[in-house]
């Protein structure tokens, strides 16, 4: 099933040394745009979301694909009540895990054998199959699926005054999220972005405590899939903690100032952004032509960058504006 492909690290490389960027948006959902499908009929239909993806890709030839970013896959598999509006992404509508019995009913859960788990194991085939570059996947951060089971209010309760509930469903979520991810590797991701949103609440001590070991094991086992790490946000107060972490990678939020971040990071590490997905969706052309050359310019001499968005774009970012975040990352050159 996996094919030998560049790294995304490597694939930064390559292109800088040609006097060039790699060009990978977390842009998904903007295909729906090109096959006139929902957000509903994308997450519960391999065929349809690989044919957004292939329309997406056949428009704009990215050096990199990911599938559609979806932080509810995990929840839902595990059968949290999760509301799928036709038109917008799906939400949490309940956390259940109040107690040590609550959590209990949930290790009898295989999510492999979730319909909606299965939808992206085959999506990532097709796209292994078709994609002539690297393909990636996402799955859930611990931190954030246990926020999902507890509820996030409650969890940052639960870390100070129950500590050894907080591990123990950090590790239950740590297990979910690595059954998972395996399956995603034997399936052909060459690229795992693991998203963790609610670790921006952690100074960095309790992100080093809590969170780090979790990605390092990850990085140990899946050893021959390249993982990195989005946390939405201003992370940069994080930095070198992610680093730390052993990820290969920061996909990093447009709060974040990229240059400020490279000299934090090092070029031991790969950093992917951060074009403002709010300038994508309401700026002009020219104006995310400008944003997008300012970028490139910031980063002229850090190798290991790749042109990315700051986060996933929504749906209905004018395909115009993707054309010009294209066209500025192709225009650029040393």
């Amino acid at each position: 099933m996996r094919k030998n492909a560049d790294s995304l690290y490597d694939l930064a490389l390559r292109f800088y040394e040609k006097g060039k960027r790699a060009i990978v948006p977390l842009f998904g959902y903007s295909g729906l745009q090109l096959t006139g499908t929902t957000i509903k009929q994308n997450q519960f239909n391999h065929l349809v979301q690989f044919r957004s993806l292939s329309r997406l890709y056949d428009r704009f030839r990215p050096d990199a694909m990911f599938f559609l970013m979806d932080l509810s896959v995990e929840a839902s598999a595990l059968g949290l009540p999760v509301r799928f509006p036709l038109e917008e992404t799906p939400s949490v509508e309940a956390h259940l895990v109040k107690s040590k019995d609550d959590l209990d009913k949930f290790r009898k859960i295989d999510i492999l054998g979730d319909g909606r788990v299965i939808v992206y194991l085959e999506t990532l085939k097709h796209m292994r199959a078709a994609f002539p570059c690297p393909v990636g996947a996402y799955v859930i951060g611990p931190l954030t699926l246990s926020g999902l089971l507890m509820g996030a209010n409650q969890l940052a309760i639960k870390s100070i005054l129950e500590p050894d509930f907080f591990e123990e469903v950090l590790e239950f979520s740590h297990q979910v999220v690595m059954r998972y991810a395996q399956a995603l590797r034997e399936n052909g991701a060459d690229s795992i972005m693991a998203l963790d949103p609610t670790a921006v609440i952690f100074g960095p001590q309790q992100f080093r405590q809590t969170i780090s070991r979790f990605y390092r094991e990850m990085v140990g086992i899946l050893d021959d899939v390249e993982i990195t790490l989005h946390v939405c946000g201003n992370t940069f107060h994080l930095l070198e903690e992610m680093v730390d972490s052993g990820v290969t990678g920061l996909s990093l939020d447009s709060l974040v100032d990229m240059r400020e971040a490279s000299q934090v990071t090092g070029e031991d590490i790969l950093l992917m952004g951060n074009v403002s997905p709010v300038k994508m969706l309401f700026g002009s052309p020219q104006e995310v032509y400008d944003e997008t050359w300012d970028l490139l310019e910031s980063m002229r001499d850090f190798p290991p960058f790749i042109l990315s968005t700051g986060c996933d774009l929504p749906q209905d970012v004018p395909l115009e504006n993707i054309d010009a975040f294209f066209q500025a990352g192709r225009n650029w050159g040393k």
